[in-house]
Parts: structure tokens; sequence; C-alpha cells
């Protein structure tokens, strides 16, 4: 029998995928070019499911549902929240731009969005093996359609079928770990999973086996060295508006995963994955910024960012537990370091993809960093919101990516051991090298001659969003201790449940 509770914990992904269903159907008698109807009814969607998914977070209330298989905590409450207004923005910003290449023939760009963001609801709210693999399925099969929506144009296929090929790779790495943790465990439940290998009763040789897929399939959907391979690839091949989608929300329900997983089900594996993720980290702090040092492309260059600003998130995680001791209070700071870490990022990441959505006209790719050259003299706004954008992802204060990455050296540092450390050392060598190739990008904005003479117009809707996306960046960079607090409270209620 199912009972009210199970309905409750469920009741925003329920409206989602009848809208979701609604809007297909809806939209086969619309025949704008822009599916003005089809967009009106999809925001007004996300914003009923933001509110309550709000609501539901705001109310700190921890309840499972349909036997364990779904969790809603405020974690992952708010997690939710921040995906959903993440595609509302993606969204605003990416319209202009498919209308312009011929992408909204149908409504497949709203509903699979849409069906996407179930899926990360679903990462998000899994406390099952089965629920978690089945939300990341959806999520990456409505990614690799949505990458390849723009069907005549051969580099979006190339990047779509790169996407699928290596996605399918990971979802199975990912899925052989589960099904070897069900075998040593046998349950599915993450918290059962949790208890059977806290009673120290099985074979840990057995578990680390499986840990190992497991780590392997959720570093591909962080986008962590070594399988990181798809990220530069499908960041420039996808259509510019499906980047800034796969750049944005998916990495929230990514994290999300990855603490339900690590942290909630193989916490007392922590010195094994922590092992695993250190090395991660390193690797793609190394190779994301002297990678991002040779980019011409814009796109690619930003490809790199991800990778290396994905690594401060593993260091964040790794950070929790110091020698095998579980402390509540270092746990509480590192995952709540790598949660304010997340979000921020995905905040950063959507306003710089809205300024290239913006820049790109009919026929012409804004995807050079040549492309932005004297865009100062040609809107000084926007030029100021990239530059934003640009110095927070550097780590420069007073903006928030500075305080993010404080907050994950500051856990690191605060663990007292030596070698966590020495990885905060070399976190912030390796962000000193990234800032290059950030301030490289200013400079052409503001010192370079302009190569077109073109003015910067945009539709009202989209200056608004942009203009409010940029200015979180710097005013939550100057009172970033709301946003913190919410974080930490939301992992401390995850984490007692």
């Amino acid at each position: 029998m199912i009972d009210n509770i199970s309905w409750l914990a469920i009741y925003p992904e329920i409206t989602l995928l009848v809208m979701a269903c609604v809007i297909a159907l809806v939209d086969l008698g619309i025949n704008s070019a822009r599916r003005t109807g089809t967009y009106v009814l999809t925001m007004l969607t996300l914003l009923v499911v933001a509110v309550m998914q709000g609501m539901y977070a705001a109310s700190g209330n921890t309840f499972y549902g349909w036997g364990n298989m779904v969790v809603s905590d405020a974690m992952g409450n708010w997690l939710k929240c921040f995906a959903t207004i993440a595609m509302m923005i993606t969204m605003v910003y990416g319209r202009p731009y498919a209308a312009e290449r011929d992408m909204l023939r149908g409504g497949e760009f709203f509903t699979l969005s849409m069906l996407a963001l179930l899926g990360m609801f679903i990462m998000i709210s899994g406390n099952n093996f089965l629920v978690l693999y089945l939300g990341l399925e959806l999520l990456t099969l409505s990614s690799y359609a949505l990458v390849a929506l723009r069907r005549d144009h051969t580099v979006s296929v190339e990047a779509a079928m790169k996407y699928f090929v290596l996605g399918a790779m990971a979802s199975g790495f990912l899925l052989y770990g589960m099904s070897m943790l069900y075998g040593a465990t046998g349950s599915l439940d993450i918290g059962q999973v949790f208890k059977a290998i806290n009673s120290g009763e099985i074979k840990h040789q057995v578990l680390v086996f499986g840990l190992v897929f497991v780590v392997a399939g959720l570093a591909f959907k962080l986008g962590v060295v070594p399988f990181h391979m798809w990220v530069p690839d499908v960041y420039q091949g996808a259509p510019t508006a499906i980047t800034a989608l796969i750049g944005g929300a998916p990495k929230l329900a990514a994290f999300a995963m990855t603490i339900r997983l690590l942290v909630d089900g193989l916490l007392p594996l922590a010195i094994d994955w922590q092992q695993m993720l250190m090395v991660l980290a390193v690797c793609s702090l190394l190779i994301g910024n002297l990678a991002g040092l040779q980019q011409t492309s814009l796109k690619r260059m930003l490809a790199y960012s991800t990778i290396s600003q994905m690594g401060f998130v593993l260091l964040g995680l790794m950070s929790g537990v110091v020698d095998g001791k579980v402390d509540p209070a270092t746990v509480e700071n590192a995952y709540s370091s790598a949660m304010f870490y997340i979000v921020t990022y995905v905040l950063t990441a959507l306003a710089s993809f809205g300024v290239i959505l913006l820049l790109a006209r009919e026929g012409f790719e804004s995807e050079e960093i040549a492309d932005l050259a004297g865009l100062n003299q040609r809107s000084p706004l926007y030029a100021g919101v990239m530059a934003i954008c640009l110095f927070s992802m550097a780590g420069i204060p007073p903006l928030v990516g500075f305080y993010a990455k404080l907050s994950v050296l500051q856990a690191l540092v605060a663990s007292g051991s030596s070698l966590y450390i020495g990885l905060a050392v070399f976190a912030v060598i390796m962000s000193l090298i990234g800032a290059f190739y950030y301030l490289r990008v200013v400079k052409v904005m503001y010192f370079d001659a302009p190569i077109t003479a073109t003015s910067v117009s945009a539709p009202l809707d989209v200056r608004v969003v942009l203009t409010i996306n940029g200015a979180l960046v710097l005013l939550l960079g100057i009172l970033p201790g709301g946003l913190m607090a919410l974080c930490a409270d939301a992992v401390v209620r995850a984490l007692a449940s």
C-alpha cells in the first residue's frame, strides 16, 4: 500500500512529468517560429515546480517514500530548486539562439529539457541504486537528443555520437559497480547498504572492486580527469544553447548523486574513495588548467575550466573524513563547502554562456576568444557581466568564486592533515595558472580593437535575466553568508536523516 507521504515526496516530479506530456501535445497546435506558447507554458511550469521545491526545502522536513526508494530532504530539495531555476535561465538565454538556427521546428527543445530536469530530480532524490540509475539514464538520453537537435549540423551530430558512446560506457561502469555492491550487501537500498558495510562482515576487496566502478561512473558525470574526454568535444560541438544546459543544472544532480552514493551509502569506505577522489582532483586541476592555457576556442576553454572547477568540488568532498575518523563538524564543513562551490559555479557558468549566446547571431557563432574583441566598446554592460564571471571563476575577490574556493581550501586546512594542507597549496598554485586564461579573455574584451561594429541587441527577457545573473555573482561574493548558511543547514539535515 502506498501512503500519502510517498505521494507527497514526488509531487514536484509528477507535476513536471504531466506538464512535459501536456506541453508536447499543446505544441502540436502552435505554429509560431519561436514557439511562444510552448515557451510560456514551460516557464510557468518550471516556476511552479521551483516554488514547490523551495517550500519543501524551507520546511526542513525529511521523509522517505515508495519503500525508502525516494528521499525528500533539505539538501535535495534546495538542489532541485536551484536546478529548476538554472533550467529556466537556460531557456531564457537559449530560445532566441535556437529559433535563429531552426531548432524550434517542434517543441522538442522544451519537452526534452523538462524530461532532462525530471531525470535530475530523480538522481537527487534517489535512495536506491536502481532509482539513481533510472534518473541518470533519463537525463543522459535526453541530453544526447538535445545535443543532436540541430540535425543538419554535422559537428553537433558528431558531438552527440561521441557523447552517446562515452556516456554508454560510463553508465556501464556505474551499473557494474552497483551490481557488485548489491551482490556483496544483498540490498539496493542505500541505507541498508551502509548498515551492511558498517557491520564489517563483508570482504573489503569485493566492496572496493565495486567502489572503483561506481567512482568511475560518477567521475564521468562530473567531467573530471581521466573521464573528461567528452567535455571539450561536446561543449564545442553542441549548439551553444545546449552547451549551456549541459554545463549548468546537471552538475547539481551529479553532485547530489555523489553525496547519496559515497556519503550516505559508502561512508565506511571513505578511506578508499577519498584516495580515488584525491587522484581525480589533482589530475583535473593540473590538466584542466594547463590545457585551458592552450585554447583559442571560448567554449573549449570553458570546458577545461569546468574540469578544473570540478577538481575543486572533489577536494571539498574528499576532506570530510580524516584518517578514518568521522567528526560531525569536519563533515559539515567539507560537504557544505562543496555544495556552495557547485551552486555558485553553476550560477557563474550560466551567465558566461548567456553572454556567448547573446553575441551569437544568425549564421555566426561567437565561439572563439577573438570574437569577444572590443566587446566593451560595443556593449559595456555585457562586457562587464562576462568580466565578472571570468574574475569569479579565477577566484578573484570580492566575487563569489573567491569565497567558494576559500571555503574548500578552509575545509582542507581545518582537517589538520598535512596531506590535505599540501593539496590546498597545490590547488592555489593551479588557480594562479588558471587565472591567466580567464584574464586573457578580459584583456581581449577591453583592450583589443573590435572586429565588427555591430551593436549587441537582445530581447528584453534575456537582458533582464543576464543582468540579474551577473549581479548575483557579485552580490553573493559581497554577502556570501546567507547561501553558505543555507548549504550548511541543508547538509546537516541530510546527514542527520
